[in-house]
């Protein structure tokens, strides 16, 4: 049996538009705080895992270096760079957790950084559609055009999602507010996220600009350790279980793309190893790069039966005081999805739950709590399942 891993500290920037921060500052902006608030020193720190996707936001490339080069007391600490699309972050975290468990490590710090605002909207659409199958899905034009086809096929099936995913938008948007670290902290409510306007227009098919994430700027630390440092911190998280899975990364070759397989194979992994069932869960951080991810994870992890993500949305059962709550942080839809931060960001917000330190976003009771967090069009698939300790 793997040895016990805990996340015993964390930082986080705002998310958001940066104009006088680069890559570097951003991290250096949590690594320091996240390493103070464990409890430790540079010194106790076996290395540290970077996770930043970049392909073209930044100049700057090995990442993995630059933590040391603005903080002077972890360059000669051992780094590495990670990278896996939208789930850059959380390839970090789960190799980071793989070290402690195989007992090669005791102490590790786990960055996620994006400066994503400083390249034009054609540079960024350019970036992102890299981690799509560009030989049959570069016509589409974006990464939001790849998700409108989900919406398309969704429609073809069972009937028009725009509903559903309004309610997603205004459901994670209300969330926002209460999240001090969210790139928007502004309650759209239903009826705007539901209406084309002028102010929330067409992207691409059925999305609308509130069906989509923010570019931003942002990055997240975490700490993990062995179970015996994390005795001596003043509080911990547990890590219950977890799993990885991927996908055909080219739609077209999939069974079923309305499946979502990888997230089920990951999120339903996670849950065995943490040997617990959906409904022991008292929170879910979901990727809502785009309100239909949303709308198929429910539909993949059990939370609504197919083509039924919509009914639970309107009967309020993943609001704060529903069944399961979801996107309780605004999520990527109103926190920003700087790529690299967004994932070690997702289970940040989900420990500040289980600790009690989440402020305004606080849920009366949390037990336990899922991740989940996927690269691509739902390629590379990461899910963490957490629990408090006393």
């Amino acid at each position: 049996m793997a040895a016990p891993v805990h996340i015993v500290g964390w930082a986080h920037t705002q998310f958001g538009k940066h104009p006088n921060q680069d890559l570097e500052s951003l991290m250096a902006e949590v690594s320091g705080k996240a390493i103070a608030d464990a409890g430790l020193g540079p010194e106790d720190l076996d290395g540290i895992a970077v996770g930043v996707f970049n392909n073209g936001f930044s100049s700057q490339g090995f990442e993995a270096a630059l933590v040391g080069a603005s903080n002077p007391a972890l360059a000669q600490v051992p780094a590495t760079r990670y990278e896996n699309a939208c789930a850059t972050g959380s390839a970090a975290l789960h190799s980071a957790i793989t070290q402690i468990e195989a007992g090669r490590a005791r102490a590790l710090l786990v960055i996620g950084a994006e400066k994503m605002t400083s390249v034009s909207g054609k540079e960024v659409n350019s970036n992102l559609l890299a981690a799509s199958y560009r030989k049959t899905e570069e016509s589409l034009g974006s990464f939001a055009g790849v998700f409108a086809q989900f919406a398309d096929l969704y429609a073809e099936r069972y009937s028009d999602p725009r509903e559903a995913m309004a309610y997603v938008a205004a459901k994670n948007h209300r969330n926002g507010t209460a999240n001090p670290y969210a790139h928007m902290q502004k309650d759209l409510g239903y009826e705007f996220c539901v209406t084309q306007s002028e102010n929330n227009p067409q992207v691409v098919g059925r999305l609308l600009r509130t069906d989509c994430s923010m570019v931003s700027d942002g990055a997240a630390a975490l700490v993990l350790t062995s179970e015996d440092l994390a005795r001596s911190a003043h509080r911990s998280v547990v890590v219950k279980g977890r799993s990885q899975a991927n996908d055909h990364m080219t739609l077209a070759a999939r069974r079923d793309p309305l499946e979502f397989a990888g997230p089920r194979l990951a999120f339903h992994g996670a849950l065995r190893e943490a040997d617990i069932t959906l409904n022991d869960l008292d929170l879910l951080e979901t990727h809502d790069c785009f309100t239909i991810a949303e709308i198929l994870h429910y539909e993949a992890f059990g939370i609504a039966e197919p083509g039924k993500a919509g009914q639970v949305l309107a009967a309020g059962e993943t609001e704060r005081d529903g069944r399961l709550p979801v996107n309780c942080s605004g999520g990527l839809k109103a926190k920003g999805h700087p790529i690299g931060a967004t994932g070690v960001s997702q289970h940040i917000m989900a420990a500040m739950q289980l600790t009690g330190e989440a402020g305004d976003m606080q849920l009366e009771k949390v037990g336990r709590a899922a991740v989940f967090n996927m690269g691509g069009s739902a390629v590379a698939n990461y899910a963490t399942v957490l629990e408090a300790t006393s």
